[in-house]
């Protein structure tokens, strides 16, 4: 079946054709349909109609697998996700679509596994092409052994819908592309932290986490508590959304310049992108406290109204992602500025390293731009005079929730911070303008005054104010001076 010039003769020539074969529809066996095989599409004609071929995009391919029925025929099938477009959504999203054909091919009564062979070669090939180049990343299938992915679920994430979001969909999307598992469900704070801490990551291709971005910002920080961070720290990490805020899950489906998608779609995207397993180079800011601690971020540093937002959010938990709405009214409402200090370094700076650069005992990634705290900042940064801010936002991936698209331009491994600043004096129409411009990512379209966009390499932040809130990654740290420095490409993300 597998010889083209057979179809050839019978159907005529197919430019670009693979492969060549003829099925039956799965269910009834009454309808024969001729599939073809190209570098980008498996087209299927049903023979009996004259209807037009259908031509399925491999890009939308998740996975094709082959495998003997009850009745002992076999079977190919192949799980699509093309973008569709359903009633009352914004925008397309991906719907699962699944194909399932019998073998048509007749063989000797004496090779009764010919047919089973014949549609594993089938899938073999429709693999393949699903596998084309890619100009950016490396491919997890790639690199795997396989071993498997080890899955962390934070079942209180949300609303406590992580684990229905796992059962309704993950673990279908996984099963179908082939791809083994290990489910972890995390019990408390700081649990998945210990996890990753103390686990032989020679049993796993990638830790997946499903739940919000604390879950993520628990992993890194475990991850680079290991003694052997610096292999630790390669290992590739998934991002499922099932928590309140999803924003690398937001950014990471933005970066396939898709439409924008919410919740059930957004995840059923990212799962497909896990699933296809395109690895690429993430982005880590090393955050130093005045305590002496030091953070490890992905997603972004906050002081003024958002840290405010964000966590005073978390009394309206139970309503889900509407709390961040609720807050954010309730806190225009009472607007509060803060006295502070702003310097940073920036992007253009061509200096790799300060004279004094903080290394010391901590050698991980050793933040060579940055001075002590104590000492003053280098001469080639820039420093924002002594004022009231209402926010200070440095952003390292493109949105900040599921809704707000912070930073549009921000890259997965752009190495820069996207440092954000609403100086006081702004009212409060002009600062809800902003967050409804943000929505789209339009928000410097505004001309707003005392909105300031800098991109950077390092900054330094010291509140005056005496009561303030911070959150690193959407997570409250201690409030007083910090300062931070990017590393480019430090670690890896299953992304576009």
């Amino acid at each position: 079946m597998d010889e083209p010039g057979a179809l050839h003769q019978r159907n005529g020539p197919a430019a670009g054709a693979r492969m060549h074969g003829q099925f039956t529809d799965a269910d009834t066996g009454r309808l024969t349909h001729a599939l073809t095989l190209s570098d980008s599409c498996l087209t299927v004609q049903n023979i009996s109609s004259s209807s037009p071929p259908e031509h399925l995009d491999l890009r939308d391919c998740l996975w094709s697998r082959a495998h003997r029925g009850e009745d002992q025929d076999a079977y190919l099938c192949v799980y699509l996700y093309p973008y569709r477009r359903r009633w009352m959504a914004w925008g397309p999203g991906r719907q699962r679509d699944e194909r399932r054909f019998r073998l048509a091919l007749r063989t000797d009564d004496n090779d009764e596994d010919a047919n089973l062979r014949e549609a594993e070669r089938w899938a073999r090939a429709i693999n393949s092409v699903g596998r084309a180049e890619h100009a950016h990343g490396v491919l997890l299938s790639e690199v795997r052994r396989p071993r498997g992915m080890m899955v962390l679920v934070n079942p209180q994430s949300g609303q406590g819908q992580a684990m229905a979001l796992y059962n309704r969909h993950i673990q279908r999307m996984l099963t179908e592309a082939d791809i083994p598992h290990t489910l972890f469900i995390t019990e408390r704070q700081n649990h998945a932290r210990d996890l990753v801490r103390s686990a032989d990551l020679t049993q796993w291709d990638a830790l997946v986490v499903l739940s919000g971005d604390g879950l993520l910002f628990e992993v890194v920080n475990g991850l680079m508590d290991r003694p052997d961070w610096e292999k630790a720290i390669q290992t590739p990490l998934g991002i499922l959304p099932g928590g309140s805020g999803n924003a690398l899950a937001a950014s990471v489906h933005h970066y396939t310049r898709a439409s924008p998608v919410w919740g059930e779609d957004l995840l059923t995207s990212c799962g497909f992108l896990l699933c296809k397993g395109l690895v690429s180079k993430l982005d880590l800011v090393s955050i130093r406290l005045a305590s002496g601690a030091r953070l490890f971020s992905f997603l972004s540093l906050a002081w003024g109204f958002v840290a405010d937002v964000d966590i005073e959010s978390e009394r309206f938990r139970p309503i889900g992602a509407l709390r961040f709405l609720l807050s954010t009214l309730l806190s225009l409402a009472s607007l509060r500025v803060y006295q502070g200090k702003l310097a940073f370094l920036p992007a253009e700076s061509e200096r790799e390293s300060s004279s004094a650069g903080l290394c010391g005992a901590d050698t991980r990634l050793p933040d060579r731009l940055l001075v002590p705290l104590e000492q003053p900042v280098p001469q080639d940064w820039t420093q924002v005079e002594e004022q009231e801010f209402v926010l200070v936002l440095a952003m390292f991936q493109a949105h900040l929730d599921e809704d707000l698209r912070a930073a549009p331009d921000a890259r997965v491994d752009d190495g820069l911070i996207h440092l954000f600043y609403v100086t006081g004096g702004v009212s409060r129409l002009m600062m809800l303008r902003l967050f409804r411009a943000m929505q789209s990512g339009k928000h410097l379209d505004l001309g707003c005054a005392h909105l300031v966009y800098r991109r950077a390499r390092a900054l330094r932040l010291e509140p005056l104010s005496t009561a303030g809130v911070m959150t690193v990654d959407g997570e409250r740290v201690e409030y007083g001076p910090l300062q931070a420095q990017v590393h480019r490409g430090a670690a890896r993300l299953i992304s576009a």
